[in-house]
């Protein structure tokens, strides 16, 4: 009897350790950040945390840095991902035809990706050197004026966004290129007996039946760009003048650096529900993708 139980239990046996482990790393950290946002505390042994209720996220909501912060993290991320779904379909459409070195030009491509990020951080503080940069020597080579790139509070998120979307358009482009593989040739077939234009069928067929793993892609890409921290804590540190600071290492500079901890809770709980809510508003959109395209 006891053995005939453990059989028809034995999946959830071996998996419940597992589940149990996954959820307690993943809730404990979450609850314990929420309780801490109720607290002033400066992380020290002597002094015990202070209860202050919702004070930490009133103070924050009036702190002209978060709010600094919040606009620099919407300003790169959205033009991170953008560039990075469109040249990632582009350049999954050309790597998904038939061509003498593909093999080898996929590999090369997928170099950045696999890169360290901080490293990659530290080569690109020395492709934007001011003086002796490569990217300043080749605008001198065509004839325009250098620029500051991560010296300059205007140019700095954009000079880190090109970052971004050179390590991680790659990513893109594998998860569409996937996509392209699963799409069935009938429509195309039949688009070839009408005389369709090869633009006419990416517009109409593959772009369409596409848009869910499009969706999905971007969905990754998202919760992961929202998060960024290493490549601009190696090249910045947020600076110049806060230009470049997120929410991420406004948390890292609060918590650490301020020893806020209370108030660098509060943020990282703000961020959570902002992370949470851009993902729920995402897979709301695939799911309405989908049944559009069923």
């Amino acid at each position: 009897m006891q053995y005939s139980w453990f059989n028809r239990n034995l999946k959830w046996i071996y998996t419940l350790p597992a589940v149990i482990f996954v959820l307690l790393m993943m809730l404990f950290p979450i609850i314990y950040t929420v309780r801490i946002s109720f607290y002033e505390w400066s992380m020290s042994a002597t002094t015990p945390p202070l209860w202050v209720g919702l004070s930490n996220y009133a103070a924050l909501l009036k702190d002209e840095r978060f709010w600094h912060a919040a606009g620099s993290t919407f300003y790169f991320t959205f033009a991170a991902l953008a560039l990075e779904v469109i040249l990632g379909i582009a350049i999954a459409l050309l790597l998904s035809r038939e061509f003498r070195g593909k093999n080898l030009v996929k590999t090369v491509f997928l170099l950045p990706m696999v890169a360290t990020p901080v490293a990659m951080g530290l080569v690109w503080m020395l492709i934007y050197e001011p003086t002796i940069g490569v990217a300043n020597m080749m605008l001198k080579s065509l004839g325009l004026e250098p620029l500051l790139w991560l010296a300059s509070p205007n140019q700095v998120i954009p000079s880190l966004v090109i970052v971004d979307v050179w390590e991680w358009t790659p990513m893109i482009a594998l998860i569409i290129m996937a996509g392209l593989a699963t799409l069935p040739t009938d429509p195309y077939e039949a688009a070839d007996v009408d005389g369709a234009s090869t633009w006419r069928k990416f517009v109409s067929i593959t772009l369409p039946l596409l848009r869910p793993t499009i969706i999905v892609a971007a969905m990754l890409r998202l919760i992961d760009v929202l998060k960024t921290f290493d490549i601009i804590y190696a090249t910045t540190q947020g600076g110049p003048n806060f230009a470049s600071e997120t929410l991420n290492l406004y948390g890292y500079v609060l918590g650490f650096q301020y020893f806020k901890l209370g108030m660098a809770s509060s943020l990282l709980v703000i961020f959570f529900a902002l992370v949470m809510g851009l993902t729920l508003f995402m897979i709301w959109m695939r799911k309405r993708m989908e049944g559009a395209t069923s």
